[in-house]
């Protein structure tokens, strides 16, 4: 399928370099009302619980408006449309499908879309959030999921000693826009690679860092070489970025820990949506990866 090159005007490039700097800015109204909700948060020991429940609220406001602007992307590469970044009429991979892991699904924005897939049969979201706790079972609910999503409240490091999941019985793992958030990214992608079945797959779309150095693996559609500057201005503004959004982190070598980290793939299709622009400070790697 042809992709349509798009032209990208001044303004595009200047939203996309104050994009952090407003994001921050609207995480940052979401803090005084989490506090006058509980002024007890304030107090040392509770600092944590602060940090979680403001990102919390402040995720219940913006995650819809994720989900809309992510959906014409994350719903094709679900359902097996998606093959070098460019989405496709018909699949060309398998959709998500059997015993899937769903890493980090918050208060879950993406079940309506996981009910509608019929291939899956059992779905594990591993949530160690608990203020996401009681909206992701309301969204379970309501998605009509009841008996086949099981909500663990744990972190992937814990997933076989608490929710007894066996490595090598999961048929697909689902990460979208989690691993910048996840602890230990090397060790826990590596140990989610060790979940999947041999012939297992892995839908990914995370943000990354910028493309402005050595690029991972060989043959991928990373898209435009990005430059050294972008590089420099995104790791600046990472010095504030995970402490005002919940501890993600904008210049993951997310790529580079999938394919060189992990453990060895059948098959890679892993690249940048089509038409990115190279003036992204949080560009995106979208694909299915085949244990």
């Amino acid at each position: 399928m042809p992709v349509m090159k798009q032209d990208y005007s001044l303004w595009d490039a200047l939203s996309s370099l104050l994009f952090p700097q407003k994001f921050i800015l609207l995480s940052l109204t979401f803090l005084p009302r989490t506090i006058l909700s509980n002024p007890s948060l304030l107090l040392p020991w509770n600092l944590l619980q602060l940090k979680s429940l403001w990102f919390t609220h402040f995720w219940s406001f913006v995650g819809p408006q994720v989900r809309e602007n992510s959906s014409a992307l994350v719903i094709p590469l679900l359902s097996g449309h998606i093959s070098r970044g460019i989405t496709h009429p018909t699949p060309i991979h398998p959709p998500l499908s059997g015993t899937v892991l769903e890493i980090g699904p918050g208060s879950g924005m993406w079940l309506p879309t996981l009910s509608q897939i019929p291939s899956v049969t059992k779905i594990y979201g591993v949530e160690p959030n608990e203020g996401n706790a009681a909206s992701l079972r309301q969204s379970v609910k309501s998605a009509g999921l009841e008996g086949k999503y099981h909500v663990i409240p744990v972190g992937i490091e814990d997933l076989e000693s608490a929710a007894h999941i066996e490595k090598g019985s999961v048929d697909s793992v689902m990460t979208v826009m989690c691993l910048c958030s996840i602890p230990e990214p090397r060790k826990n992608i590596k140990m989610l690679y060790e979940y999947l079945k041999p012939g297992g797959k892995w839908y990914v779309y995370e943000h990354v860092k910028t493309f402005d150095g050595e690029l991972p693996g060989e043959g991928e559609h990373w898209g435009p070489r990005q430059p050294k500057w972008l590089g420099w201005y995104q790791s600046f503004m990472n010095i504030f970025w995970p402490h005002f959004v919940g501890g993600c982190e904008m210049c993951r070598d997310t790529p580079k820990y999938l394919l060189q980290d992990a453990g060895p793939w059948q098959e890679v299709d892993l690249a940048q949506p089509a038409n990115s622009p190279w003036f992204q400070t949080m560009p995106h790697i979208i694909g299915v990866l085949t244990k």
